[in-house]
């Protein structure tokens, strides 16, 4: 019933119906309030006072609060926050542990090899900070706002609009007052087991050696001993039934990990999907009306499970660009929508590009027979002593809904059942999330063709949506009559990570923003 399936234009019960829209107007809006748009909507307000220009610069956000839909470790690199707001220490950013210890190790299911990081390689974190993510992007919002910025938390941006020569005009947020139907209408742990600036990164078990991913875990100086901890499974696995939520769960029973929960007590939970295609994957980033900015385009260095510095750059670069655009008095736009294609030129100019480079190719070196270890093997040979300048690029295999193998040639996989000490159950978890939607509206997880779960993803795949979903969105029930099952979708349980749309071997889950303020409540993740 969601209009992007089912348009209103041609649903009867819309006929005659008038909606009046607000409209206004603003010299430049930014789409989401992360770190790149907020980095982006602080350097225009500080190129503008600079120069004596007035500039409205907005900021629309589908949180409630805005952070409150960040989740990362973090380990932040400080170079672009250093660049944006050089004085951020005597500002209060909060960044307040630095990174004093690095570890890095290779699980099997019983032990811990551990691996030397060097320097130069990925992992090597000196310099950096372990950050609540959710707390540096609420500072940055104040940041923000003092310069004079407006910030719209609670409006999810939900359609493009277009001038008549095809150029971006602007964005719609969604309408609210639409009946469901569619008619009008962080772990705290004991004091003894925190290492305050310790990080640790692992690789291996519980994964299996083509199956990539690895684990964080890092110690937090917050006045009290917290840690935040998470594993990463890369969306190209290929055994249907593997779900990255119970190896998660799996992975903390590992005695290296294990010895350090011990005692202590998860506060927070949440999920999120990362946008690892990295250099061989960057579309083109400027359109008429419009560029494309932090994560979305994809410029987290995988390596080192790092995208905020990058991000914020990227943001920096697009404010520059536009500002300069905007301003110049001779400018002349061939479109209605204003056209920046120097910004795409900055940034490959920039040290982001040349950073995504540099690593281009340690992602798709694990897609060998050797997986893992040959990624690392390559890693260590190629990017340790030649930094990078290979001359040649490696290919990903392709679209992460086409790896999935039939169920019929895997092995289920029996995960232990959750102990309630270490490990938990999905619902319990996705409640820590602070996850809450509107009841009475329209859904936001839509589907393109009702008969596709049950006669392909089920019948083929075992229902693959019920796996890799880490908040039980998805799940195949009997029909009333008792003959045959159906997908069950709890779209309340959403936390926004937005797998399942990039996952379903049918690409027919069609992902879309519910009402603003929708979604989870993460605090400081």
């Amino acid at each position: 019933t969601h209009y992007s399936v089912c348009p209103r234009d041609k649903d009867a019960r819309w006929e005659g119906v008038t909606m009046e829209r607000f409209a206004d107007e603003a010299d430049v809006v930014i789409v989401g309030g992360g770190p790149a748009g907020l980095s982006a909507a602080i350097r225009l307000k500080q190129l503008a006072n600079q120069h004596d220009k007035e500039l409205r610069v907005c900021v629309v956000e589908k949180a409630s609060q805005i952070g409150a839909h960040i989740l990362s470790g973090a380990c932040l690199e400080p170079s672009a926050l250093i660049e944006l707001i050089p004085d951020w220490k005597e500002r209060g950013a909060p960044l307040n542990t630095p990174v004093t210890e690095d570890k890095f190790g290779i699980l099997t299911k019983k032990y811990r090899i551990p691996v030397p990081i060097l320097p130069g390689l990925p992992m090597n974190n000196h310099g950096n900070y372990i950050v609540r993510l959710g707390h540096l992007v609420r500072w940055l919002g104040e940041q923000a706002e003092e310069l004079g910025v407006e910030l719209y938390p609670g409006y999810a941006a939900s359609e493009v609009l277009f001038h008549e020569d095809g150029s971006v005009k602007g964005i719609a947020t969604n309408d609210v007052g639409i009946s469901k139907d569619g008619s009008p209408k962080l772990w705290l742990i004991d004091e003894k087991n925190w290492r305050p600036g310790r990080v640790e990164h692992t690789v291996g078990w519980p994964l299996d050696r083509n199956t990539y991913g690895g684990s964080f875990l890092y110690h937090l100086d917050e006045k009290e001993p917290l840690v935040a901890l998470g594993l990463v499974v890369g969306l190209d696995y290929q055994n249907p039934y593997l779900s990255p939520f119970r190896e998660f769960q799996r992975w903390k029973h590992h005695p290296s990990v294990a010895s350090t929960l011990k005692g202590g007590s998860r506060i927070s939970y949440g999920a999120r999907a990362l946008n690892e295609g990295g250099f061989q994957s960057v579309p083109k980033l400027t359109f008429p009306g419009g560029v494309l900015i932090g994560c979305s385009p994809g410029f987290m260095n995988v390596p080192k499970i790092k995208g905020t510095h990058t991000a914020m750059k990227s943001g920096m670069l697009a404010a520059e660009c536009i500002f300069q655009t905007i301003t110049d008095e001779n400018f002349e736009s061939r479109t209605a929508g204003i056209h920046v294609p120097k910004y795409e030129e900055s940034l490959k100019n920039s040290w982001v590009w040349k950073e995504l480079y540099s690593v281009r190719n340690i992602r798709p070196s694990f897609h060998s027979y050797f997986g893992l270890y040959g990624g690392m093997i390559y890693t260590g040979i190629f990017y340790w002593i030649l930094r990078g300048k290979e001359p040649w690029t490696l290919k990903h295999i392709g679209e992460d809904s086409n790896q999935l193998k039939p169920a019929k040639d895997c092995t289920p996989i029996e995960y232990p059942k959750p102990d309630g000490k270490l490990s938990f159950d999905l619902l319990s978890s996705v409640a820590l999330s602070g996850t809450n939607h509107e009841h009475d509206q329209p859904p936001h997880l839509t589907l393109m063709d009702d008969s596709v779960p049950v006669a392909k993803n089920l019948a083929v795949y075992d229902g693959p949506e019920q796996h890799f979903c880490p908040a039980g969105v998805y799940e195949y029930v009997p029909l009333e009559s008792g003959d045959g099952m159906r997908l069950q979708i709890n779209a309340q349980n959403c936390v926004h990570c937005k797998t399942c749309d990039i996952k379903d071997p049918s690409q027919n889950i069609n992902w879309v923003v519910p009402e603003g303020g929708g979604g989870p409540a993460y605090n400081g993740m």
